[in-house]
């Protein structure tokens, strides 16, 4: 994906894509494989493999939500920052939380983030499960891309989520709707919707499932990660 073919597949999503935006993007990519000769942050470095698998993906969420009505976003196992900070750069209106629990990835939003001047931004070291026992319904829309299966994800990310919010899931080909009927009834969420796309050019499947939540969630979740793993729900 050269960036013309992005600036026009990210107008066809009812995206504006300004000299400012890219100015930060291609920061961004700069930083991103500088820094990633030193730690392991992403094994796609070529710039149209980039702004296709990273850049247009994380934006694809507009597909199924609007961030201009909405306050907080929190990216869980945020990584190299996909998609946290694209959608800070497109939505900066956004107050972000980027949480990851590797400290050099931390080490390495923080450059990314002082670099190209976000603001309402933060950073945060910590495993999931460990941040949603003490921070329970923070954000209006909580996301992850491809971050472990969808039950276990579930468990993580929806004690952070606000009532009558959202959290979306990033997935690939995706095949787990029918493994979460038990996590959907004891978190007190409800699938509200899910596309499948294609990525342009390259034709890789996506799914991204977005659940409501519809009731605050049992202080017992999310449990410790060795039950999660022995026990899903």
């Amino acid at each position: 994906m050269t960036q013309n073919d992005f600036i026009t597949k990210v107008n066809e999503l009812g995206l504006e894509v300004t000299d400012e935006k890219l100015d930060k993007l291609n920061k961004y990519y700069e930083l991103l494989v500088s820094f990633n000769e030193k730690i392991n942050l992403t094994a796609i470095t070529l710039k149209e493999e980039v702004y296709l698998k990273h850049f247009y993906d994380s934006l694809t969420l507009v597909k199924i939500i609007d961030f201009n009505k909405y306050n907080t976003f929190c990216d869980i196992g945020t990584g190299a920052g996909f998609p946290g900070i694209v959608i800070k750069i497109f939505f900066p209106h956004l107050k972000v939380t980027l949480i990851d629990a590797l400290n050099k990835r931390i080490d390495f939003l923080n450059v990314v983030i002082s670099e190209l001047q976000l603001k309402e931004i933060e950073t945060i070291h910590s495993r999931i499960e460990d941040y949603g026992k003490n921070n329970r319904e923070l954000y209006d829309i909580v996301t992850a891309r491809a971050v472990t299966n969808l039950s276990n994800l579930l468990e993580f990310a929806i004690p952070i989520v606000k009532v009558n919010k959202y959290f979306i899931a990033m997935k690939g080909s995706n095949n787990e709707l029918d493994t979460i009927l038990n996590a959907s009834k004891l978190l007190n969420i409800k699938l509200e919707d899910k596309i499948e796309f294609s990525l342009p050019y390259e034709e890789s499947k996506r799914n991204l499932i977005k659940f409501v939540k519809l009731d605050k969630t049992n202080n017992k979740y999310p449990r410790k990660f060795s039950e999660i793993k022995k026990k899903p729900l």
